[in-house]
């Protein structure tokens, strides 16, 4: 299987390690140690150089100012991203200005994208559903008025970065149609409340409630699939994550144990320290196979297939790459604070801010045994078609 990236692609993640070499994991403080949010915003001066590298725009068509890349490309860009625990919108943003480019009006369009690839205008997603265990698309209600308007009830919670961000794309259930619609609700907006809640990382999110909001048709993306695409896109970039944190934390490990010596030798050089990395080493390759698999799908547009000779619809792929993602990286970290000893539970040590990013990635993707159980029904279902 070729796995070489394009010279495009390539590009992208050159600029990306460009812009993410100079940042410190360890430059927030630790939210153990830290009441409430760690920051009140994300961090703006590199949200601003990511912007001046074209990275917030890969996605876009080049009318709107963009590189009219993948889903790949925006993948290896948050592997880099995750590397050092950049703190940036990167993946809803681009998320949410991708669906709007897809299914958006023409005004809509010209009116968001440019600014939104130059950094100008924050986009986020509310992905989480009313409780973080129910369908995102259950947790809100979109009414169509005979004026065209449509009006929005409803509580997302866990919304990332929605206190800083300007709109916030929000899925919802519109009875009447039978499908899910994708609202761009305003942050300032009436009827709009939040309500501040707290990451595991230390980030701050927030509880979106929605009473009665009022948007006008140019405001809601009513398409088919669109929510199901736009779900699919969210879950590959958070494996991204979980793979660029899992990579940057083996090379973590592989440089304290290469140092740390016992009985006079590294401890590298032990065969139960070795056996432990290679098998991080062996999750790892499996991450990012399954990860390029499903971004490969989601940028490529194949995403149902129809038969038994076909192939899995799009949702098999992102089951998989969730599995190894979810499992793995906690894995990759809980390895690694075993091998650092007392340094791997030193809360002054950049490790502990890696071990609090990957739980709140595994605790985003879900646990590995309902994607199993998910891709399970789905290969029934295949095979039966």
């Amino acid at each position: 299987m070729d796995f070489t990236f394009t010279e495009e692609q390539q590009a992208a993640v050159e600029a990306a390690k460009a812009v993410f070499a100079g940042v410190a994991p360890d430059g927030v403080p630790s939210p153990a140690l830290t009441p409430g949010a760690v920051a009140d915003d994300f961090d703006r001066a590199l949200w601003a150089k990511l912007a001046d590298a074209d990275l917030l725009s890969l996605l876009l068509e080049p009318e709107y100012g963009g590189a009219g890349l993948d889903a790949i490309a925006l993948c290896l860009v948050l592997r880099e991203s995750a590397k050092v625990l950049a703190r940036v919108p990167l993946l809803e943003s681009t998320a949410a200005a991708v669906a709007v480019q897809a299914h958006g009006s023409e005004e809509l369009k010209a009116g968001l994208l440019a600014r939104a690839g130059r950094g100008e205008t924050v986009l986020t997603v509310a992905a989480n559903g009313r409780t973080g265990h129910d369908p995102a698309e259950a947790a809100v209600t979109a009414r169509h008025e005979s004026d065209g308007t449509w009006v929005l009830d409803g509580v997302q919670t866990a919304v990332p970065w929605v206190y800083n961000a300007d709109f916030v794309l929000v899925p919802a259930h519109a009875p009447a149609a039978g499908r899910t619609v994708l609202a761009l609700v305003p942050r300032v907006h009436e009827g709009v409340v939040l309500a501040e809640q707290v990451s595991t990382t230390g980030e701050r999110l927030g509880e979106l409630s929605l009473a009665s909001v009022r948007l006008s048709a140019r405001d809601v993306l009513d398409a088919d699939g669109a929510w199901e695409w736009l779900r699919a896109l969210l879950a590959t970039g958070t494996c991204a994550l979980a793979l660029g944190l899992g990579e940057g934390v083996l090379g973590m490990t592989s440089e304290y144990t290469g140092k740390r010596e016992q009985f006079g030798f590294p401890i590298a050089t032990f065969q139960a320290v070795a056996v432990q990395a290679a098998d991080r080493y062996i999750d790892l390759r499996a991450m990012e196979a399954t990860l390029w698999q499903a971004a490969w799908r989601v940028g490529s547009g194949k995403g149902e297939g129809v038969g038994a000779g076909a192939a899995l619809p799009l949702a098999g792929d992102v089951a998989v790459a969730k599995i190894w993602a979810s499992e793995g990286v906690r894995r990759v970290v809980q390895t690694a604070q075993h091998l650092h000893g007392g340094f791997g539970a030193d809360t002054e040590y950049p490790l502990h801010r890696y071990h609090a990013w990957a739980k709140q990635l595994e605790l985003s993707l879900g646990p590995a045994a309902a994607h199993e159980e998910a891709l399970g029904d789905l290969l029934a279902t295949h095979a039966l078609g």
